[in-house]
């Protein structure tokens, strides 16, 4: 799987907590957009000491669609239960992650 095929599903990823938000009407929680952001560092950080096992894993397609389905899902769960922090730490998390995948790209292209 390509880091665009990454960028892609979290692309998408992105959309549906931004399009849960807004079909709650919820505003965005800084406070969770920071846990979203943190817990990213820390599964980012955690997976790069372990990227031979993640890649095993995630360049499954079984697991990339289930990842897409628990991505509704959460979002689905979000609206009804507290779509103002959920939303936004999941925003904060895709945020991030895309971040840090186009730091990816960039460095890649340049090598």
């Amino acid at each position: 799987m390509s880091l665009v095929t990454d960028g892609i599903l979290a692309v998408i990823a992105l959309a549906a907590f931004v399009g849960g938000l807004a079909v709650a009407s919820a505003p965005l929680s800084l406070p969770f957009v920071t846990v979203g952001v943190l817990g990213t560092l820390v599964f980012e950080a955690i997976a790069f000491s372990h990227s031979e096992l993640v890649r095993e894993y995630w360049e499954r397609p079984a697991v990339q669609f289930g990842t897409l389905v628990g991505v509704f899902v959460t979002v689905g769960i979000g609206i009804a239960v507290a779509p103002s922090r959920l939303l936004s730490a999941g925003i904060g998390s895709l945020v991030t992650y895309l971040l840090i995948l186009s730091v990816v790209l960039v460095t890649a292209a340049r090598s």
